[in-house]
């Protein structure tokens, strides 16, 4: 059983002088995931390179689980590591290597040896002949393909030798909080948490906030909501949700305004209101769910009203997928089964028949001076129903 991983990041590589911070900020987060697990873990760095060693017993599994949820890694390498030795004693560590990783001894293969030490002596294509040798004449059923082996045996020669055939694949990206805070508008749908999880991963913390209806929807909806933050907090780490009571607002428009624009007033109101909370909270943007031409309220002329509330950006990350991409993200990271269980949201309950999918901006105003008597009143108690949520994976 392995006790040690070398893990490989890749557009960490090219952040020039300040490599070192995505550097620690990807340490910092493969020990939060590893808190999840059994066990004690060290996660030093050295050279380019990062590596978790299990200091205990732990499960293998629930290790690997752990890493390919954290942003920024690229690959997960189960590796074993020796004292730096020379190339005559490195060859029967490898044939023991191959022996314990390897019941059936019969495939292709080749050694990739990479020489970061480089005063160690001897080319990379000669280590690779000798290492190769020494298999060649170990096991009858290996055979040399350079070309497309069925394994590739790595052999790493830094501080230490590491020695490694398996890459799992991790999630790429950045880490967890390179790139600051955002305040994502989460719905009970199959959107939005997909839309969290593509802005997370390029090293956004989330906040977020959901409109809540009662009683036109009910506290199994709102509790829905609450699961798949949580499923999606296994890889942005706990989120602040916070729960807005919308139900006066939905009926005041829904009394005031005309039927076919009910959506694009609430929303571009969600949007107000997601935006306050975004600023109070030190959020930098705000991230919807929306993908172009998906429903009424996402066409390009939709977007543009709804946009003109808000004075921070708006990323919109599923803007040109289709619906079988989105949910085939949403079944990847284990959102789907929650997002489709049939508790209706506040969007679903006051949808006209015919609403509007080419609204026009300064007509969408003009009928929400219906709503300037009351709706400031109604904006301030809207905020004192603010309830706050902090939302962890569990496993």
């Amino acid at each position: 059983m392995y006790t040690a991983f070398l893990i490989k990041y890749a557009e960490i590589g090219v952040k020039g002088k300040n490599r070192y911070l995505f550097e620690d900020a990807l340490c910092k987060q493969i020990r939060i995931a590893l808190n999840r697990c059994e066990g004690e873990f060290t996660v030093p760095k050295t050279d380019g390179r990062i590596f978790v060693y299990a200091k205990t017993e732990f499960d293998y599994d629930e290790v690997i689980d752990a890493l390919t949820s954290v942003f920024g890694i690229f690959e997960i390498c189960p590796m074993e590591e020796m004292e730096v030795v020379p190339v005559e004693e490195i060859g029967p560590e490898v044939v023991k290597y191959v022996d314990r990783q390897y019941k059936d001894k019969n495939f292709t293969f080749k050694v990739n040896t990479r020489r970061a030490r480089k005063s160690y002596p001897g080319t990379s294509m000669e280590i690779n002949a000798e290492l190769g040798g020494y298999l060649l004449d170990a096991y009858e059923g290996l055979k040399v393909d350079v070309h497309d082996p069925e394994v590739v045996i790595n052999v790493e020669i830094r501080e230490k030798i590491y020695i490694y055939s398996t890459k799992i694949p991790g999630l790429g990206g950045m880490p967890l909080g390179t790139n600051g805070k955002a305040m994502l508008l989460l719905s009970g749908g199959i959107d939005s948490p997909v839309a969290g999880y593509m802005v997370s991963k390029r090293g956004v913390k989330l906040d977020a906030v959901y409109f809540h209806a009662p009683p036109y929807t009910s506290e199994r909806a709102k509790e829905k909501v609450v699961d798949l933050a949580r499923e999606i907090a296994k890889y942005t780490g706990p989120i602040n949700l916070h729960v807005i009571n919308f139900t006066d607002i939905q009926l005041y428009i829904y009394e005031k305004c005309p039927h076919d624009e009910l959506t694009i007033i609430m929303r571009r109101y969600m949007m107000m209101i997601a935006e306050n909370i975004a600023k109070r909270s030190e959020c930098y943007g705000l991230i919807t769910g929306e993908s172009l031409g998906q429903v009424a309220s996402q066409t390009i002329q939709s977007l543009s009203v709804t946009n003109e509330v808000c004075t921070l950006p708006v990323f919109r990350p599923l803007i040109g997928f289709d619906k079988q991409d989105i949910i085939s993200i949403s079944e990847k990271i284990g959102t789907y089964e929650t997002s489709i269980l049939p508790f209706e949201d506040c969007c679903t309950i006051f949808v006209a028949k015919h609403p509007v999918t080419k609204p026009n901006l300064n007509v969408i105003k003009k009928h929400e001076e219906n709503l300037k008597e009351n709706i400031d009143e109604l904006l301030k108690k809207a905020y004192e129903t603010d309830e706050v949520i902090t939302v962890q994976y569990q496993k």
